[in-house]
């Protein structure tokens, strides 16, 4: 069994970075920048973070995005919640829409997003940005339905490759991108509901069998999560971040005074975990790295 003590050492300090958001969200480090951008959901910005420069305002009105990945090229890939699509955020501020429909009808409220090693794009589609206005915009769902989506951005094809979350939320690959996690956060406003993260294994690439439960959380919700370079899962809780083996064993927590909501490794050499929790932006030094399963994988 390994110990937290290998991944994370007992003297590593957690520091805020920041504070004064609302709800953050969607961390993603941008190596070319040296900088973390990540999303303040209900105050509608994207704010940027570097060693260098502190903390500012990047993107402000951001269309409600909540996560964000890099392409394989590197660019910034991200969830609108307000624009209800998938679309490039580029460095100057503009915002590209790739995706915001699927068989005619709009999607719910993209969520969290990565990207496989052969260029296509899955993420994650539950209605939080359509429930109310403090996420998005108050709507209906025309599909119906939470699900899954793998979409191809050379051929525009979007499929759902599953259905089988009630809120699916967080999502990342295993490093040999044969397993899928998600995450199932319907238990945010449900204390019966779901509070679990789920595995599929990858069919040819691109379908997914039948789930099973990877991890289930005894505080809080599984929202959003990355892997290490060993395959560790290190996902948002209520009370901090559980780092979890591939086997789904507890290896250990990393205490956060604020509930999180998501993680990224980044920094240089990809050992420092941030972390976006309640009003804040933390950061904790590890002896590991982040996970890249591809060129440009889920960072």
């Amino acid at each position: 069994m390994v110990d937290l003590a290998t991944l994370v050492s007992p003297d590593a300090a957690l520091r805020r970075l920041w504070t004064g958001g609302e709800w953050c969200e969607g961390p993603v480090w941008v190596a070319g920048e040296a900088a973390l951008l990540w999303s303040d959901i209900p105050n509608d910005r994207v704010l940027r973070w570097s060693e260098r420069d502190g903390a500012s305002v990047f993107l402000q009105p951001a269309g409600f995005q909540n996560g964000h990945t890099l392409d394989l090229d590197g660019s910034v890939l991200a969830c609108s919640h307000g624009d209800r699509r998938i679309e490039r955020l580029h460095l100057d501020g503009r915002r590209e829409p790739l995706v915001d429909r699927y068989r005619g009808m709009r999607l719910n409220s993209p969520n969290d997003i990565v990207v496989k090693r052969d260029g296509t794009i899955w993420f994650t589609d539950p209605p939080y940005g359509i429930l109310s206005d403090r996420e998005g915009h108050t709507a209906e769902s025309e599909i119906g339905a939470c699900m899954v989506f793998r979409f191809d951005p050379r051929s525009g094809e979007l499929d759902a490759v599953t259905d089988a979350m009630v809120h699916p939320n967080g999502l990342a690959f295993s490093l040999d991108e044969s397993i899928l996690y998600v995450s199932d956060t319907e238990g945010w406003g449900n204390p019966g509901g779901p509070h679990h993260i789920r595995a599929f294994d990858v069919i040819d690439g691109r379908r997914l069998g039948p789930p099973r439960l990877y991890y289930d959380v005894p505080a809080g919700v599984p929202d959003g999560f990355r892997l290490d370079e060993h395959g560790n899962v290190f996902t948002s809780t209520l009370e901090g971040i559980h780092v979890v083996a591939p086997d789904g064993t507890l290896i250990g927590r990393i205490p956060v005074p604020e509930r999180t909501s998501n993680c990224v490794f980044g920094g240089p050499g990809g050992r420092t975990l941030f972390i976006t929790a309640g009003a804040s932006l933390y950061a904790i030094e590890t002896l590991v790295r982040g996970a890249v399963p591809g060129p440009g994988g889920h960072r």
